[in-house]
């Protein structure tokens, strides 16, 4: 399935303000970007348009701000100067987003210059998609581009509102997220071997769904597994579990059944008596875990089974850890599924999330095929949803 709507390359530049809406909602500590993947992820589209002579402004959330006004430890600033130092261009920031001292930054531009403006989320009207948040943002530039895969599910002020004033493409990260992440589905190398892990069943029911409609053995881990298993009968102690999805986890396997999809859930687990880092943790199988213990991870002999699942794979989506991965002795499931992923002969792809902090966390993002940069879009394009960022683009 090719992307279906004008790139960058669709557009003439030369000497053009271009508008573009980044993900540079980046870790900050003390100022400081700690993890630069989203701003490094942007770079190839800033790139091209430095080099075709653009003027470009780039604009992007970061953090929860309230919305009534700045909060500089919310600043994008630093990730301005991330973008200087990754990229040695001078780039210049502007303290401002709507205001006049923003419309002059950009009216000072030459061709060529790059420009960060402040914020977009200390007014509170960008996430209602306020027309007049969309007008003023359009109002410098000459055409849109959208290259926040991140933010490209959210019908936000500044992800589709300049669509509506603006000519509007993709940029190249954008381009290859959708890309990767459809034609994995359309199209995968089999065996598909998914692995889907995380805390709730809840929310991943569409994606656990359109899994089993597309993949010959689906890996569940983590949290939502214990509602798996008292959907056959187990009883799980003090574990995470949603009452209220049982029944519907009981229908999922009913139906990974009928259409011979292999599901793979844990068989053993290791429990401790409360959730802390300083729990002792004990290995047990999963139609054996004791009341008043909780499932922090996956055991040994599960480990055993899923890489062997996933050593014969030929494609890999991977969206969710396996257990507490950020307690480092509950970590173990989680690391043993990345090494297998990325020791296996396949194509991987990395459905974004606490699954990308896992496989850095381990060093192995250099091992995978695709890590995208956005949880929630590309989870929503693996349940064969379209994004209202690529809808508002136009069509190629």
């Amino acid at each position: 399935m090719a992307f279906t709507k004008k790139t960058v390359r669709d557009a003439d530049v030369d000497g053009k303000r271009v508008l573009m809406r980044v993900d540079f909602n980046v870790p900050l500590k003390d100022g400081v970007v700690t993890d630069d993947t989203r701003v490094r992820a942007a770079i190839p589209t800033i790139q091209y348009l430095k080099e075709h002579n653009a003027k470009t402004i780039l604009m992007s959330h970061l953090g929860r701000p309230k919305g009534d006004g700045p909060e500089p430890e919310l600043s994008l600033k630093p990730a301005a100067d991330k973008l200087a130092e990754l990229t040695g261009y001078d780039v210049k920031f502007v303290d401002d987003t709507y205001g006049q001292k923003a419309a002059d930054a950009v009216a000072a531009l030459a061709p060529g210059d790059i420009l960060v403006l402040e914020n977009v989320r200390f007014d509170k009207r960008e996430k209602k998609n306020d027309p007049q948040i969309a007008k003023t943002l359009a109002s410098y530039g000459d055409l849109f581009v959208l290259d926040a895969f991140g933010t490209a599910h959210r019908a936000q002020g500044s992800v589709v509102g300049p669509a509506a004033y603006l000519p509007a493409y993709a940029g190249f990260l954008l381009e290859k997220e959708v890309d990767t992440l459809t034609s994995i589905f359309a199209d995968p190398t089999r065996p598909f071997v998914a692995i889907v892990g995380g805390s709730k069943v809840s929310s991943k029911i569409g994606v656990l769904d359109h899994l089993i409609d597309s993949a010959d053995t689906l890996i569940i881990g983590g949290g939502m597994a214990y509602t798996f298993f008292l959907a056959q009968g187990h009883s799980v102690g003090t574990s995470l579990k949603e009452e209220d999805w049982v029944e519907r986890a009981g229908e999922m396997l009913k139906k990974a059944e009928a259409k011979g999809v292999k599901i793979l859930l844990p068989i053993d687990n290791v429990v401790a008596d409360h959730f802390g880092e300083d729990a002792t943790g004990e290995v047990v199988d999963s139609d054996n875990i004791p009341g008043g213990r909780m499932g922090m991870d996956i055991g040994p002999k599960t480990v055993a089974l899923f890489d062997e699942a996933i050593e014969g794979a030929k494609t890999v989506f991977w969206n969710g850890p396996m257990g507490v991965f950020e307690m480092d002795q509950f970590s173990h499931g989680t690391e043993a599924v990345a090494r297998a992923v990325a020791d296996s002969d396949c194509t991987s792809i990395i459905g974004g999330g606490d699954s990308v902090a896992a496989i850095n966390k381990f060093g192995l993002a250099s091992k995978m095929s695709w890590i995208s940069t956005g949880g929630g879009a590309s989870m929503e394009l693996v349940e064969g949803k379209t994004l209202p960022g690529v809808e508002a683009l136009l069509d190629a």
